[in-house]
């Protein structure tokens, strides 16, 4: 529990990993505070891509920084603190979907793009070249990305944002998801192509005044 609230961190907003992790290792109430400032936002903002619940994201959240305080012992300082909380968290958010009711995996198949009679591409995906990370840093398009991110099934859906987001390698995915890099390959393709068909679609609909 942390136990005061005298530290660095009373002193301005910034303060160094070794002394930080050393505050939270001694159950400092500074430490944790700070935490939360520097760290809060960005560990929320993964957690609610991947569970796409805000109420969710929140809790996913408070059982990482358990889990993060539970294992400090175990924090070596070979990755960044950062680096080991986003994990910690994106582990968290994956066990919550695996706890969720059990559905039948949802087909992706209609948010793919259409065909023509001769077999080809109603559109050509080739000249898309911006990334979904990409895509999101624009101002403009940020919440309609989301938006549509948010329509692909779970189990694509998932794979996006591990990959493209948050920019784990196809390994580290497979591992996570207990599943083999090719099967990641696949829906991560399959995915973007769906992405980008809704966008495509958004962007290209006339506007009301023609």
């Amino acid at each position: 529990m942390p136990r005061n609230n005298e530290g660095p961190a009373r002193h301005g907003n910034t303060v160094d990993e070794p002394t930080l992790v050393a505050g939270l290792r001694a159950g400092e109430e500074w430490a944790f505070e700070a935490l939360v400032r520097l760290f809060g936002a960005r560990l929320l903002a993964v957690a609610r891509r991947i569970v796409a619940n805000d109420e969710d994201a929140r809790d996913v959240v408070q059982s990482a920084y358990l889990s993060a305080f539970r294992a400090l012992d175990r924090f070596e300082g070979s990755a960044q603190l950062s680096t080991w909380l986003h994990r910690i968290v994106v582990n968290t958010a994956l066990m919550r979907l695996r706890s969720r009711r059990r559905r039948p995996e949802e087909s992706i198949e209609p948010l793919l793009p259409a065909f023509q009679h001769d077999g080809h591409h109603v559109e050509r995906f080739s000249a898309w070249t911006a990334s979904a990370e990409e895509l999101l840093e624009r101002k403009e398009t940020r919440r309609t990305v989301r938006a549509y991110i948010d329509r692909l099934p779970e189990h694509y859906r998932t794979v996006l944002m591990l990959r493209d987001i948050e920019g784990l390698s196809t390994q580290e995915v497979a591992d996570i998801l207990t599943t083999t890099p090719t099967a990641v390959k696949v829906r991560l393709h399959r995915a973007r192509q769906a992405l980008f068909a809704l966008l495509r679609g958004h962007y290209q609909r006339p506007s009301a005044t023609g």
